[in-house]
């Protein structure tokens, strides 16, 4: 059996909601957040892919840098990407129902 093609969208779903589950183990004000590496194993894309996509959330305002250090760098998901991530995750169930997937 092949292995599923993910679209381009579900891989940043995968970003986002990685983002979201590092910040839920976080202590409430630790500006913990998820780092590259964690969005690199939980999205299972390349760095580069990884960075290139990261980039494009946080100038779009999903995701938040929570360090400055390039070599330490943490992310969160913001408010508008907590909305996305929750119309993303309606829309998937949606297409679901009539047996689609994106």
């Amino acid at each position: 059996m092949a292995a599923a093609y993910r679209t381009h969208i579900r891989i940043i779903g995968d970003i986002l909601r990685t983002a979201e589950d590092e910040m839920h183990g976080c202590d409430e004000g630790s500006g913990g957040g998820a780092s590259i590496t964690r969005l690199i194993k939980r999205a299972n894309i390349p760095h580069a892919r990884v960075s290139g996509i990261v980039g494009t959330l946080v100038s779009q305002g999903l995701l938040e840098r929570v360090s400055d250090d390039p070599r330490s760098a943490k992310y969160r998901i913001s408010r508008s990407g907590r909305e996305f991530l929750r119309a993303y995750r309606e829309f998937s169930r949606f297409a679901g129902d009539f047996g689609l997937s994106i």
